[in-house]
């Protein structure tokens, strides 16, 4: 029986990496004790163009029978005044999957540490998780109003929610250096106030782990004073976004990081942290490591397909070294000669 893979290239240079992403599984299918079906639906920009819904019915109905999905981008000039937008879209199938745990990796390789905008003794040996809770919080948050004089948005947020999430950074510390930061705003915010007490009770399950807190403004600046003092990073909605793309700058593009996100029972979704970057769609300019390693976190974190993914990683990083590079690195490869490269690493090992 095959392992369904749905695949939502999406928009911008959405179409462009994801064919990278494919070509690269494709070089080692051979190698994973499962095979794959892959099957490519419109989501995003692409599904307002051609069934007039950002999350169309039949992209739904797949991903929730899928065991995986990729998504490439979303996006563009073209839909962002639209009322069903393409992030309308991925709102809505994060909340059907319920992929409540955003899960991004950060690591420095020294082959782009000349790159990163701070000093090499600050980001070297930089490696790091943020484990973000993606289905609740301030974004989803009832009631919410807008008037020309008056907003306000609900940050709210369930016990159990803050602690399925805290469960998942636990879990993920335990297979690294077993220390969990909590980030909260525990000295201003109610909802922060049950996300300290509902760690310390979570932690207590994890006695081979240390729980330290942080409040969300003294951990913005240690990631850029010490990111080396963090493993794995856990906290609430609005400030996972904001401290996972402050910590991407890290590595010094945002076109070398992958992510996942999990549910509690169902399939994750895994995809590159950038947007559409719609101003060089369709130049064959675009960087596709985030792709290929979100195609390698998929195959360690859906399928268990360890040294599938540890090749393709170990691929990426001996092409890095080699000095070739796409141009948001300060090279002239394009997007496939940099594919190519990393499959002939791959047929080569």
């Amino acid at each position: 029986m095959k392992n369904k893979i749905v695949v939502l290239a999406g928009d911008g240079i959405g179409p462009e990496i994801m064919t990278s992403g494919l070509q690269v599984l494709a070089a080692v299918e051979k190698n994973c004790t499962r095979d794959f079906e892959l099957e490519a639906l419109p989501f995003g920009g692409a599904g307002l163009d051609e069934v007039g819904a950002s999350l169309p019915e039949k992209t739904l109905k797949a991903c929730q029978s899928a065991d995986a999905i990729l998504l490439g981008a979303i996006g563009g000039p073209k839909w962002e005044n639209m009322v069903d937008a393409p992030e309308k879209g991925l709102l809505a199938l994060r909340k059907a999957l319920n992929l409540f745990a955003n899960i991004r990796p950060v690591s420095v390789s020294s082959a782009l540490m000349h790159l990163s905008p701070l000093k090499p003794a600050i980001v070297e040996g930089t490696d790091l998780i943020i484990v973000r809770e993606l289905s609740s919080g301030i974004y989803f948050g009832e009631p919410r109003e807008l008037t020309e004089q008056m907003a306000f948005d609900t940050a709210r947020y369930q016990k159990a929610e803050i602690e399925r999430i805290l469960h998942s950074a636990f879990k993920i510390a335990q297979g690294r250096n077993k220390k969990v930061t909590s980030v909260d705003k525990a000295n201003v915010l109610a909802s922060s106030k049950l996300w300290r007490t509902t760690a310390e009770e979570v932690a207590k399950e994890y006695p081979d782990c240390q729980l330290e807190h942080q409040y969300v403004d003294s951990a913005a600046m240690k990631l850029i004073q010490n990111p080396k003092a963090f493993d794995v990073l856990v906290t609430e909605n609005l400030f996972g976004d904001i401290l996972s793309d402050e910590a991407s700058v890290l590595p010094g593009s945002l076109g070398v990081l992958p992510s996942a996100s999990h549910s509690v029972k169902g399939p994750s979704l895994y995809e590159p942290i950038h947007g559409s970057a719609p101003d060089i769609a369709g130049l064959g300019i675009a960087n596709p490591i985030s792709m290929i390693l979100s195609v390698a976190m998929m195959l360690r974190q859906s399928f268990q397909e360890e040294a599938a993914a540890q090749a393709i990683e170990n691929a990426c990083d001996k092409v890095l070294t080699q000095g070739l590079f796409t141009r948001d690195l300060g090279g002239q490869a394009s997007t496939a000669q940099f594919t190519d490269a990393v499959i002939q690493e791959l047929e080569g090992a």
